[in-house]
């Protein structure tokens, strides 16, 4: 049996029915002090050192994510291999 449902709902609705936080302050803040670096015009700006924090967080939850999926996958061949 196939079921299909279709939901109109707006992005953030969607987030909030999933239960999933809202990025919109942390975007607002990072935005802001890209643009106050941007006004100042510091010498040796990199937009990415503002990000660093987030993107080594980011790769270390991708890195938890494959280990978890590559276990249960060997776990799933093991368990056929044994019956």
């Amino acid at each position: 049996m196939k079921v299909n449902i279709d939901l109109e709902m707006t992005p953030e609705e969607f987030r909030k029915a999933m239960g999933l936080p809202d990025v919109q302050p942390l975007q607002d803040e990072l935005m802001r002090r890209i643009q106050e670096q941007m006004e100042a015009g510091v010498e040796g700006y990199d937009p990415l050192s503002l990000l660093q924090p987030f993107i080594s967080q980011s790769f270390s939850s991708v890195n938890s994510y494959q280990k978890m999926m590559m276990d249960l996958m060997a776990g799933y061949g093991q368990s056929k291999e044994e019956k």
